[in-house]
């Protein structure tokens, strides 16, 4: 998956790059590798997410928690991975399935009622030959379907994300800083409900710490357990926040 975020690509841990690169910021569940293809690791991923929605608004004197389950599915049919001495890239192609409960003008819905198409690109830079020091980057460029039950349509998104960071004990622990800014960059279609452009193209940028520890590793399988927290800053058109993200990776090895 993505190659950066602030614990980047180490492999002190006795575990492929390829595979450490699926820890970073696209919260993989499973991922695997099956066989070079263009000259390139190829992967998959399938990441699904669960969703408590919560919501609270102190000037209207509301609070409400609606639901939980499980939300969208995520996945990646095309991961492709290239790796050099002290750089490495990634490529492919990640679907947001429509798979979570939706109802238009719902107040309950776990997910968004639509397909969302992202390509994207990226590389991690190491300082070093032993690949303790790194940054990267990734960017992606979404595309969406019109949503359920009627033509609304979200404006395509740009996302840059990634992070600087280091690895200690012989890669088995990793931190360092992560990053984010995001860009709409076509205007929302509201289905007639409001004029094309009345909301605004939003911008979002985030920045904050990420932790990452192996929690197991055999002969077959590997595990590792990640944290990131975010700062949101200098939003328009969109809300503004703190987000603290847990990733779990299981793989083969």
């Amino acid at each position: 998956t993505s190659t950066p975020g602030a614990t980047g690509t180490a492999t002190e841990f006795h575990l492929p790059a390829e595979i450490l690169q699926s820890m970073a910021l696209r919260q993989p569940l499973y991922g695997l590798l099956i066989k070079r293809f263009l000259d390139a690791n190829y992967g998959f991923l399938i990441a699904p997410s669960w969703v408590d929605l919560k919501l609270e608004s102190p000037l209207m004197d509301t609070a409400m928690s609606p639901d939980s389950g499980f939300g969208d599915l995520y996945i990646q049919p095309i991961n492709l991975g290239w790796h050099k001495k002290r750089i490495d890239y990634v490529a492919g192609l990640g679907v947001y399935m429509p798979t979570a409960r939706y109802e238009e003008n719902a107040d309950d819905n776990l997910g968004l009622g639509m397909w969302s198409f992202e390509a994207f690109g990226g590389t991690t830079y190491f300082f070093d030959d032993k690949k303790s020091w790194h940054i990267s980057a990734l960017a992606s460029y979404e595309i969406h379907s019109e949503k359920e039950d009627s033509s609304a349509r979200v404006g395509d998104i740009l996302t840059i994300e990634g992070g600087a960071g280091k690895s200690l004990l012989d890669g088995a622990l990793m931190f360092g800083v992560a990053y984010s800014a995001q860009w709409k960059l076509t205007n929302d279609d509201f289905d007639g409900l409001l004029p094309t452009g009345a909301v605004g193209k939003h911008h979002l940028f985030s920045v904050g710490p990420e932790l990452v520890v192996p929690v197991f590793a055999t002969e077959k399988l590997f595990g590792l357990l990640g944290a990131r927290y975010l700062f949101d800053f200098d939003a328009e058109s969109t809300t503004e926040g703190e987000t603290l993200v847990v990733t779990l990776t299981v793989g083969t090895l």
